[in-house]
């Protein structure tokens, strides 16, 4: 099985690459799962029906998210329906939407991180939890955690080594180079990237955040300019056993 896990998407620039991309990138790697993280894909914060509509009809399945999920309120109403769209699980008990999904024999998982991030349930042990409760067993497990601190998403993907077959980070919108096979089988990456304009800081506009972190003054950031950058990585997974087999890093230029 053939899983591609796609970084974070900013805004127009994003999801217009997403568009240009996926046909080939599906067709190319003879993929059978697309994941991408979504919490940005509406002006560079959250998401909006519309948005969401326009990535899935590009060829993405599942749509994560994470601490922006809020930001577009006219999504929450959608979070309960069938639309393949998830919030992180381990928010806490009554809040819309789900943490989790089944993608056919696959099951899908957004998971938020607490370190330098807000408030969240414990993703640890929100997560063993699940796996306790399943009654089938998947044929693969995905997690996409967004989380900040790279030393929590190491710490998740030893945790769950060999229960899942894959733990991915997001968030961060900068790639990282550690793709690996953890020593009982689950794939990992501390962050996969982003999708988004490549003269940018972590996809904003360069003089906005400069100016930010000058002044301390608030302000919103609007997109970043220029060309695209994709980021994503591509799972291959036993069938079986649920153990990844390879995890490589797939990064293109986009217009």
């Amino acid at each position: 099985m053939r899983i591609l896990l796609v970084g974070d998407i900013i805004g127009r620039p994003g999801r217009r690459a997403v568009h240009n991309l996926m046909p080939g990138l599906r067709r190319d790697l003879q993929l059978d799962l697309v994941v991408a993280n979504a919490e940005n894909a509406a002006g560079g914060k959250g998401l909006t029906p519309e948005t969401a509509e326009e990535l899935l009809q590009s060829g993405v399945d599942v749509l994560t998210s994470g601490n922006h999920i809020w930001a577009q309120r006219e999504i929450i109403p959608l979070l309960d329906t069938e639309m393949p769209i998830l919030r992180p699980l381990n928010y806490a008990p009554g809040v819309p939407g789900r943490g989790y999904l089944w993608w056919q024999t696959v099951l899908v998982v957004s998971l938020a991180g607490r370190t330098f991030m807000g408030d969240a349930d414990c993703p640890f042990r929100a997560m063993n939890h699940l796996l306790q409760k399943l009654e089938t067993k998947p044929e693969a497990i995905v997690i996409d955690f967004h989380a900040e601190a790279t030393s929590e998403k190491n710490a998740m993907g030893r945790y769950l080594d060999g229960r899942v077959s894959a733990v991915v980070g997001t968030h961060t919108h900068v790639g990282t180079i550690d793709t690996r096979i953890l020593p009982r089988g689950t794939a990992y990456v501390t962050d996969i990237g982003m999708v988004g304009p490549s003269d940018s800081i972590i996809g904003d506009d360069v003089d906005e955040v400069i100016k930010r972190f000058l002044t301390h003054m608030p302000s919103r950031l609007s997109v970043g300019k220029g060309a695209n950058i994709f980021n994503s990585v591509l799972v291959e997974v036993e069938l079986g056993t649920g153990r990844a087999t390879s995890i490589i890093r797939v990064d293109r230029e986009a217009v």
